[in-house]
C-alpha cells in the first residue's frame, strides 16, 4: 500500500492539496480558519440547523452531481477528488447574484442573515437538482435549514422564483472545465494519510478495505460520519485511525437480483430511497422525514445499521422485511438476519476486522402489506419517539404470516413476537386489536425519557397497530393536507 499524504479538491474553481490536515477536521472548521472564509456559519455543530451547508459537486457518469451538505460534521478528507462550493462562490466573474441570492433579496428572505448563507446554498442545490415548486416539496427540501426571523414564507417565495426561472448558470458553463480538473485531482482515489497524531485511510475497493481492517482491525469505520461527526464536534473524542468507505463503488451499488434488493453499505439514504420506495411506498414519507437533505446526502442505511440505535429509523423496517446483512472481513463473509445483529443497547454482532458490506431485503411478494409509522414531535429533523414497521401476508382477510418491529420501545431494535402469534389466522377484525394490544404489553416494557413516557409509548405502539387495520380494512381515509401561507 503506497501512502499519498495529500487530500486534493477544488475551492470553487480552484485547486487545493492539504498534506497535513488532521483527518477529523471539519470542513466548517477548515473554511472558517484555514481559508478564513466566514460566509458559511456554525449554528449547531451537529447538522440540524443548516447555517453551515455547502455545496459538495462530484463526477457520476461524467456529469456534476451537486449536494447540499452539512459542513460541520463532514470531514476535510472526505472532499477528495470534489469541487466545494460555498456561498462566496456564487457570484458570476461580473460581480453579478446568482439567481438564487436573486431571489433572495427580491423577495425579503433575510433578517438578522446568519442562517441566510446556508439557505442561499440549499437553495442553489436545489437550483441544480431540479424541485418541485409545491409548498410541500419546498419545505421537504429546506427543512434542514432553521430560520428564527423570517416565518419561512418570503424564502418559499424565493424558492419559486429562482427554480420558476431557472437558466443555466455560471457553473453549467464551466461544467466541462470542472470535470476535467476533478478528473486531474483524483487520478489516484485511494487516500491513506499517516500523521503523528491520527492515520485516515480511503480505500478505493473492497479488498484493499479488508487489507487495511485486517492490519487495523480496531479502526473507525465511517461513510457520511453524519454520527461520528458529533463523537468529534460535541464529545471531542479523539479517533487514532479512521477508515471512510463512501468512495468503494463496490459498496455504493444498488441492484434487483434474484428477487432481492441489494443495497451496498455506503449508499446513502438519498440514493438508497428511491428504490426502496419503489417496492415498498409506504417507506416514502419515513425517507421523507429521515433527517434532511443535507443529512440524507452523507447518511448511509449501511451506517444507520452499523451504529445500531435503538432508535434507528431504517432498523425496523429492515427487522420486519426479514433482511439479511452481508458481514464481510479478509477471511470471509457470513449473513446474519437482521434482527439477530442487534445485541443489547450499544452492542451489536460485528467483530474486529469486520465490516458490514451489503443489505439484502426481499421484494414484495403477492399478498404482501408493508406499512411503516414514526412518531415524533416534529414531522421534520425529530428523532423517533416510536417507529413502528409491520409486514403482513393476507389471504382472503385472513392474516397468514406477520412480523411486526419496533424502535424506541426497547434497547435495539426488537420484534413483536407475542403480538405477532396473537394475530396470526385472525381477520381484520376489532377483536384482533384487542388480542394484539395486549400482546404489545408483555413484548415491551419501553422506557420513560424526554421523548415520551413507558405508558406513552406502550399507548402509541398499539395505536399503530390499529391504524394498520384501519388502512388494510378500509375503515380509514387517509387525508393529506398541503399548507401553503406563501
Amino acid at each position: 500500500m503506497q501512502d499519498r499524504q495529500s487530500i486534493r479538491f477544488l475551492l470553487g474553481s480552484e485547486s487545493r492539496e492539504l498534506t497535513d490536515v488532521l483527518p477529523t477536521t471539519t470542513v466548517l472548521e477548515y473554511l472558517r480558519t484555514v481559508e478564513r472564509m466566514t460566509g458559511t456559519k456554525e449554528g449547531c455543530a451537529e447538522g440540524d440547523c443548516g447555517a453551515c451547508t455547502v455545496v459538495v459537486a462530484e463526477d457520476v457518469n461524467g456529469k456534476l452531481r451537486y449536494k447540499a451538505c452539512n459542513s460541520c460534521i463532514m470531514f476535510v478528507p472526505f472532499l477528495h477528488g470534489k469541487q466545494l462550493i460555498t456561498v462566496e462562490h456564487l457570484k458570476d466573474r461580473n460581480d453579478e447574484l446568482h439567481p438564487v441570492q436573486q431571489a433572495m433579496v427580491d423577495q425579503h428572505g433575510s433578517q438578522c442573515g446568519f442562517c441566510t448563507p446556508g439557505f442561499v446554498m440549499s437553495l442553489f442545490g436545489m437550483y441544480h437538482n431540479g424541485c418541485d415548486t409545491s409548498r410541500v416539496a419546498i419545505d421537504d427540501a429546506l427543512a434542514g435549514n432553521l430560520c428564527r426571523c423570517t416565518g419561512y414564507a418570503p424564502i418559499v417565495r424565493a424558492a419559486r422564483q429562482a427554480l420558476d426561472g431557472h437558466l443555466p448558470d455560471q457553473f453549467d458553463h464551466r461544467e466541462k472545465q470542472t470535470l476535467r480538473s476533478l478528473s486531474e485531482l483524483n487520478a489516484a482515489p485511494s487516500v491513506h494519510l499517516n500523521l503523528s497524531q491520527q492515520s485516515y485511510h480511503a480505500p478505493a475497493t473492497v479488498k484493499e478495505l479488508k487489507q487495511i481492517l485486517k492490519e487495523k482491525p480496531a479502526s473507525r469505520i465511517v461513510a457520511g460520519a453524519t454520527d461520528v461527526g458529533l463523537w468529534v464536534t460535541k464529545e471531542r473524542r479523539h479517533l487514532d485511525c479512521v477508515i471512510s468507505v463512501s468512495d468503494i463503488q463496490e459498496l455504493q451499488s444498488i441492484s434487483i437480483e434474484k428477487g432481492l434488493i441489494r443495497i451496498g453499505a455506503a449508499a446513502t439514504i438519498a440514493e438508497a430511497m428511491d428504490t426502496l420506495s419503489s417496492y415498498y411506498p409506504s417507506l416514502d414519507e419515513l425517507f421523507r422525514r429521515y433527517g434532511s437533505v443535507q443529512v440524507r446526502n452523507q447518511a448511509t442505511i449501511g451506517g444507520n445499521v452499523a451504529n445500531g440505535s435503538p432508535i434507528g429509523d431504517s432498523l425496523p423496517v429492515l427487522v420486519a422485511l426479514d433482511a439479511k446483512l452481508i458481514i464481510s472481513s479478509a477471511s470471509g463473509s457470513r449473513t446474519l438476519p437482521a434482527e439477530d445483529y442487534f445485541i443489547d443497547y450499544g452492542k451489536q454482532d460485528l467483530k474486529p476486522g469486520e465490516f458490514l458490506e451489503r443489505i439484502d431485503l426481499p421484494l414484495p411478494v403477492e399478498g404482501q402489506q408493508f406499512r411503516v409509522y414514526k412518531l415524533s414531535k416534529r414531522f421534520h429533523q425529530d428523532i423517533s419517539a416510536v417507529c413502528g414497521a409491520f409486514s403482513l401476508t393476507l389471504d382472503d382477510g385472513i392474516i397468514q404470516a406477520v412480523r411486526i418491529s419496533f424502535g424506541g420501545m426497547a434497547a435495539t431494535p426488537r420484534r413483536a413476537f407475542n403480538c405477532e402469534e396473537a394475530l396470526v389466522g385472525s381477520p381484520l377484525t376489532d377483536d384482533a386489536i384487542v388480542k394484539g394490544r395486549q400482546a404489545l404489553q408483555r413484548d415491551f416494557a419501553p422506557i420513560t425519557d424526554f421523548r415520551g413516557t413507558s405508558d406513552y409509548r406502550t399507548r402509541v405502539a398499539g395505536n399503530l397497530l390499529e391504524r394498520l387495520f384501519d388502512e388494510l380494512s378500509g375503515r380509514e381515509q387517509i387525508i393529506v393536507w398541503e399548507a401553503d401561507y406563501a
